[in-house]
């Protein structure tokens, strides 16, 4: 990161709450690795009237907790240089609205009340100015330009939501609009790129970083006993299991075809997940969640680590980090092939069908690799962070510069 992006304050808003201490974030990272030199202001996801009501997202209740943790206070700071702001406010769930002006009009009355919040805790920390990020949120981010007047406004494109019914009801329509309007569209993967430039004239490709200091191999002491205990070879993934993502029908082809090879699963479940059947079958193990750092001790006791992902709209252009982490480990693995991927096919078998994916899964058993440890462990180490946001950074610097006068 050079000089002039140091001189400046982000604002992050994010829909990825700073509490959720299960899963990984890129926008968390992004946020910390930001503050290694700027002044970082991180916005949680305001919660809604829908998100207080439900007890199953359980969305509300981590809020509640975050915030009794820090004696009520809604604007803290959370690490050196970097701030998060719970919004007070409750804002209206009106997604069920037609997509109509009646839509617009709601949909900015919420912008207008986080705006609000936003700007009160820049004053209060005493900024004049700052770049606006905004998270992948085509509908509480749409106004945010208008309303916040930032330097430069960008928009981070990390996932294709358009695919999901929620986003997609105005989101179809908004999202276009948002991105022909913002200053940059930065995204995680070429395909997200090339999909941004039909709108923005100032769509950047900026990689996809992960944080590996935790995925050691050198590090791994002992293997946790629930995997210890299951036979060879195991074949394995680590994540989120959900059917928007993951290929349900291609892991049950797997271990119905290879009833030698144990296939082990380790994340949380959802409804849309086909656990059930998939627990059925005698030799599919779920492990179920796993803290963060005990995630690495699962990978090495694989043989073959492996991202089943379904192909459609969602993960087509999807940036799957895991992959990386998988790398990091020095493993071998088998991955369903996407546009994104190509940039893996060096060191990860890429597969079309279940039928090739039972192949490679086979030919990485039989001894065929197409790297060594080494290079895998030296190739996920490319995509840090600091590589990452120090694109991003260059572009926002590169407008500034251009535009001097609105410095």
């Amino acid at each position: 990161m050079n000089k002039l992006s140091g001189e400046i304050n982000y604002v992050i808003t994010s829909r990825q709450p700073w509490e959720e201490k299960q899963l990984g974030s890129n926008i968390r990272d992004m946020a910390r690795t930001l503050a290694g030199s700027n002044p970082v202001l991180f916005v949680n996801e305001p919660l809604d009237w829908s998100a207080r009501l439900s007890k199953k997202s359980g969305r509300a209740q981590r809020r509640d907790e975050f915030l009794a943790e820090n004696q009520g206070q809604h604007l803290v700071k959370a690490e050196n240089n970097l701030w998060v702001l719970s919004p007070r406010t409750l804002l209206g769930s009106f997604n069920w609205l037609p997509d109509s002006v009646l839509y617009d009009w709601a949909n900015r009355f919420n912008g207008n009340v986080l705006a609000n919040e936003i700007k009160q805790a820049v004053a209060q920390l005493g900024w004049k100015s700052f770049v606006l990020i905004n998270d992948n949120d085509m509908l509480q981010g749409f106004y945010l330009k208008e309303l916040l007047n930032p330097l430069v406004y960008v928009y981070y494109l990390r996932d294709n939501f358009l695919a999901v019914d929620f986003w997609k009801r105005h989101g179809q329509r908004l999202e276009p609009l948002l991105m022909s309007k913002v200053d940059i569209v930065a995204s995680n993967s070429m395909y997200l790129a090339n999909q941004a430039a039909r709108y923005s004239q100032r769509s950047v490709y900026v990689g996809q970083g992960c944080d590996l200091k935790l995925f050691t191999p050198s590090a791994i002491k002992e293997i946790p006993a629930d995997i210890a205990a299951l036979p060879t070879p195991r074949i394995g993934y680590a994540g989120a299991l959900t059917g928007l993502r993951l290929d349900g029908d291609l892991i049950g082809a797997i271990a119905t075809r290879r009833p030698d090879w144990q296939i082990v699963l380790i994340g949380a479940t959802d409804d849309s997940f086909p656990t059930d059947r998939l627990k059925a079958l005698p030799n599919v193990t779920f492990l179920g969640s796993k803290a963060p750092h005990e995630i690495p001790a699962y990978l090495a006791a694989m043989d073959v680590l492996i991202n089943p992902q379904v192909f459609n709209e969602v993960t087509i252009g999807n940036y799957p980090r895991k992959i990386d982490e998988y790398l990091a480990m020095g493993k071998p693995v088998v991955a369903r092939k996407t546009e994104t991927m190509a940039l893996f096919e060096q060191h990860v078998y890429l597969a079309d069908n279940t039928e090739e994916f039972i192949a490679r899964i086979a030919d990485v058993l039989n001894g065929k690799v197409l790297s060594t440890p080494e290079e895998r462990i030296a190739f996920a180490w490319e995509h840090t962070w600091a590589n990452s946001v120090g694109m991003l950074t260059d572009a926002i610097d590169q407008l500034l510069v251009s535009q001097p006068q609105t410095i």
